[in-house]
């Protein structure tokens, strides 16, 4: 699942910059979207690890 939102996050990311930010520069549109799919696939990580966390203390 997480990869799978990690993939999706990259090419939503290149269309915002694109199309919605008007960003021509492809390095900046490349170094914007490779962020935003890192990001996605560090706070779903995080957001895994509390829960199994919260399950062990339980």
């Amino acid at each position: 699942m997480q990869e799978i939102l990690t993939v999706i996050a990259y090419p939503v990311a290149w269309i915002i910059c694109a199309y919605l930010l008007k960003i021509e520069s492809g390095l900046a549109k490349l170094l914007i979207s490779l962020t935003a799919a890192i990001l996605v696939y560090v706070l779903i990580g995080i957001k895994i690890a509390q829960k199994e966390n919260k399950e062990n203390k339980d």
